[in-house]
């Protein structure tokens, strides 16, 4: 994660693969956290915390560093962040 240049996000990565960005140009509070925990709570779901770095939208795949768990999720990263990637190339291609 040391490329100069490529876009820095906070992202909360939920098991299935889906993810939503919580903080670009500062780190995320220990608030906004625990508000998002509660929002996968309500929705019954589970994930991460992490970072990620370079451009959803880009060719190159971003990288993604788990922080922390959140909501003791069932299923690995890995198997999260093969998710994840499985649904940004869908939406390249929707996008091409």
């Amino acid at each position: 994660m040391e490329a100069v240049g490529l876009e820095t996000r906070w992202i909360i990565l939920g098991a299935d693969g889906r993810h939503v960005s919580i903080g670009r140009q500062s780190d995320p509070s220990a608030d906004e956290v625990k508000q998002a925990e509660a929002a996968m709570a309500a929705q019954g779901m589970c994930g991460w915390l992490a970072l990620m770095k370079g451009g959803y939208y880009e060719r190159e795949k971003p990288s993604v560093i788990m922080v922390r768990a959140l909501r003791d999720p069932e299923n690995s990263f890995d198997e999260a962040l093969e998710a994840f990637e499985e649904k940004r190339q869908r939406s390249l291609r929707l996008t091409a």
